[in-house]
């Protein structure tokens, strides 16, 4: 068990033949006991400092490992959400190119009608430019015909057209 002040302020020595100056002794030991209650004082400082940091050390060691699951926490999140964010992206890309594909397919169906469609009317257009071609031609073939030569020709009078008439109605009556 160490000493404390007291034990070396009460210690007292056999005093002996020729022994040590009193006095000195005293002196001495009153030193000793001073700076024995200095050094035990801080001792008492150090030890409380040391116990409040190790209480600071524990704090600090769990607001670490706090700090460490957070980050785990966080870099977790973070990957889901970029997974999350990858499928998202996956799928408007599918649908896009879902669309696209609707899309084209509409328009070459769309393009297709409407090549038939001009075919048709490329069609149409022949027949009907032969028919009217073959129209023109017969009525310029009458034209070119004698008979409206014997049609100028023919003379006839307003005085016989009317008596015919005349003729024609008396008969009906």
């Amino acid at each position: 068990m160490p000493l404390s002040p007291l034990d070396i302020h009460n210690k007292e020595f056999t005093r002996g033949f020729r022994g040590y100056a009193e006095d000195e002794v005293n002196e001495f030991l009153n030193q000793i006991i001073k700076d024995y209650e200095i050094i035990l004082r801080d001792k008492r400082e150090l030890e409380e400092k040391v116990k409040m940091m190790s209480e600071q050390i524990g704090h600090f060691n769990t607001l670490e490992d706090t700090l460490q699951k957070s980050i785990i926490v966080a870099q977790d999140a973070a990957e889901e959400l970029r997974r999350n964010s990858q499928k998202e992206a996956k799928l408007i890309v599918k649908e896009a190119e879902k669309n696209a594909d609707r899309i084209v397919n509409e328009a070459l169906t769309k393009a297709r009608k409407i090549t038939i469609e001009i075919d048709e009317l490329k069609k149409q257009s022949k027949v009907f430019r032969n028919r009217f071609k073959m129209l023109v031609e017969a009525q310029l073939d009458l034209l070119n015909t004698d008979d409206w030569e014997h049609l100028l020709e023919y003379d006839v009078a307003l005085v016989d057209i009317q008596e015919q008439i005349r003729v024609g109605e008396d008969n009906e009556k």
